[in-house]
């Protein structure tokens, strides 16, 4: 359950704001509620970024951000419960964002982020050429997602579950892993390391720009080993 920040002035769930919008130009007019953590994607057509939502209403949100942003494209705003929200950005600087709803937003599926499904980490899509090694093999693969702790990967190298590997690609350091699942030619793996969240989220930056999501296209650099 997404907790929530009681701001000086006994300002907390249920309670209007007093805060203003980055330009000063008027106060907000819907209650805005300041999350301790969330995090969360933006999506566009040239990739998938992370974020942190720092406080919402039904009618915006302000975000933390790790690097800029796309300029002169339309933003999504993806929750980790599935939902999906169109954005409108009114303001940004450097480590920050806000925006605005068109349609105004269920403030309170928002804020406790219900969903039918476990919760999971922020997972980002991509088509990402790599090379796993294990035992003595390499094979070219491609990385379909991302998260802090694994990896969905196509492999034309058969591995067995729990089969260890070590996972290289184009701007992202050496990783060491391990299969968690299989179905066909896709595997599910888990890191033996971590990333942190601001570290995925620069990393996503520069792994993003030459995916174009919505074509389903994969413009790659010259793979470098």
């Amino acid at each position: 359950m997404t907790e929530v920040v009681h701001t000086p002035g006994g300002q907390g769930e249920g309670q209007k704001a007093s805060s203003l919008p980055e330009d000063g130009s008027e106060q907000r007019i819907a209650p805005r509620f300041t999350l301790l953590i969330r995090t969360a994607k933006l999506i566009c057509a040239t990739g998938e970024y992370l974020c942190i939502v720092r406080d919402a209403s039904s009618t915006g949100v302000s975000i933390r951000t790790f690097h800029p942003l796309p300029q002169g494209v339309q933003l999504t705003l993806e929750l980790p419960n599935g939902d999906q929200h169109p954005i409108e950005r009114v303001w940004e600087k450097e480590g920050a964002a806000g925006f605005r709803f068109p349609v105004p937003v269920d403030i309170d599926r928002l804020l406790h982020n219900k969903s039918r499904y476990p919760k999971r980490p922020v997972r980002l899509k991509l088509q990402l050429p790599a090379l796993i090694s294990c035992h003595g093999r390499t094979a070219g693969v491609v990385i379909h997602n991302i998260s802090q702790q694994g990896a969905q990967i196509e492999s034309p190298l058969y591995m067995a579950i729990d089969q260890k590997l070590r996972l290289e690609a184009d701007n992202l350091p050496v990783i060491q892993a391990r299969v968690r699942w299989r179905k066909g030619a896709n595997y599910g793996l888990v890191f033996d390391d971590t990333f942190q969240f601001a570290e995925l989220a620069r990393l996503a930056d520069q792994l993003q720009g030459n995916c174009n999501i919505e074509s389903g296209t994969w413009i790659p650099d010259t793979f470098r080993r």
